[in-house]
């Protein structure tokens, strides 16, 4: 009976604990992910990152003294770089809100020297209250609109005519009734840059000391959803004039985007994004801005290269799958007339437009996933060959265009 008393009480002794764990909520982290493979061909060479893998659109036509196009050559590679892991944190309730977030890396690399390297992607924390959410770390930029972005498998999402780029940043949320938004953001850049004299680097925003700033309104009705944006970037190039002395001008860029997306029955998604985009080299698009000589007062002037773009994508099914985007952006040139000694900073400026059209099938299995998908994509470079291929504002009129036919096969493992 002592013996039994004994083994009641124990049990009683070890279970306490754990009961009263149950009652209280479980905070920490908890990890997901996935393992991807991507193989990929090429018809032609292309302007790439990480072996190939961030594709944007074919290189020109060079041709040899045999008149032979040099960057007529296939390619072909496999990578799991995209591989993937993320942290779901949960937290107790702070000032009054309910607390979350979120790390994530991949193994994607900072830059071509770095591909395998483990790079960060989000880092955020959240507070959400019944009708403002604050978010303060790296996220997406709210141009990149995580309810409607193109869904192909290519790392490239859409890019150069979607945008794409994370930053740091402080983002408000604030709900407008049942089914609005209000979202205002100050962002900085860290991985995803503008360029300029010394390359590629965030200095020229943070000496510009204003902020990237972000004003969108989101709306649902019913399944659907549909938003309008504004974002405005300013940047300080040269901090030192041709003449040894300060450098006040600075260059700004000014950009709005309108989105769709209808969320109909059979499972069809229908989705639609276009913008007009200025000096959006940080989000991996074409342009820049031009430093146009110096003027009357001895300062460096700047023209911001500016951009029309739009894409639309139909989704049929979920666990088989098809899907095909289609995209279209136009370098629109500078807004001033360029002098002799104008210097482009700018990607591509020689390229008027690129188009793609990009088919997939999708199969979901389980915790598995096999895609298959063919992306054409067509760029227009300059014809130097033509008298007045480029106007005197920097917009190419004269095109040669070239195309590439990329295959990929993508497989996932989630966890």
């Amino acid at each position: 009976m002592i013996k039994k008393l004994t083994i009641v009480l124990l049990l009683i002794f070890v279970a306490t604990p754990i009961l009263r764990a149950q009652d209280k909520p479980s905070y920490g982290i908890k990890f997901k992910g996935y393992v991807k493979l991507d193989a990929f061909f090429d018809s032609r060479q292309t302007v790439a990152a990480r072996e190939g893998h961030l594709v944007l659109y074919p290189m020109p036509e060079v041709l040899g003294d045999d008149g032979e196009d040099l960057n007529a050559v296939p390619n072909t590679n496999l990578l799991a770089i995209q591989t993937r892991l993320t942290g779901v944190i949960s937290a107790p309730d702070a000032f009054g809100a309910k607390v979350s977030g979120v790390i994530e890396g991949a193994f994607f690399g900072h830059s071509n020297a770095d591909v395998n390297g483990f790079r960060l992607r989000h880092a955020f924390a959240k507070l959400a209250w019944d009708k403002t959410t604050l978010l303060f770390g790296q996220y997406w930029h709210p141009m990149f609109v995580t309810q409607v972005f193109p869904g192909v498998v290519n790392f490239n999402t859409g890019m150069p005519i979607n945008p794409f780029s994370r930053n740091p940043q402080i983002r408000l949320t604030q709900k407008l009734g049942d089914n609005a938004n209000l979202i205002l953001a100050a962002l900085a850049q860290r991985d995803f840059t503008s360029t300029g004299p010394n390359g590629a680097n965030s200095k020229y925003l943070r000496d510009a000391v204003i902020p990237n700033l972000h004003a969108q309104l989101q709306a649902k009705v019913g399944k659907h959803v549909m938003g309008a944006g504004v974002d405005y970037k300013i940047l300080h190039p040269n901090l030192v004039t041709p003449y040894n002395k300060k450098s006040t001008s600075t260059v700004s860029g000014l950009s709005g985007i309108g989105y769709l997306r209808l969320n109909l029955p059979n499972a069809v998604t229908a989705k639609f994004y276009g913008g007009y985009f200025q000096n959006t080299t940080d989000h991996i698009m074409l342009g820049g801005y031009v430093q146009n000589g110096v003027g009357s007062d001895g300062d460096y002037e700047y023209s911001p290269m500016s951009l029309v773009s739009a894409w639309t994508e139909l989704i049929v099914g979920k666990v088989r799958q098809f899907g095909i985007f289609a995209g279209y952006v136009e370098n629109q040139g500078a807004g001033d007339v360029l002098k002799q000694d104008a210097v482009f900073y700018a990607r591509s400026a020689n390229i008027k437009s690129v188009l793609k059209i990009v088919p997939r099938v999708v199969f979901n299995s389980g915790k598995a996933r096999f895609s298959l998908e063919v992306e054409w994509s067509q760029a227009g470079y300059a014809d130097l060959t033509k008298a007045n291929a480029i106007d005197d504002k920097g917009k190419v009129l004269e095109t040669n265009s070239v195309s590439n036919l990329r295959v990929l096969f993508a497989t996932y493992l989630f966890f």
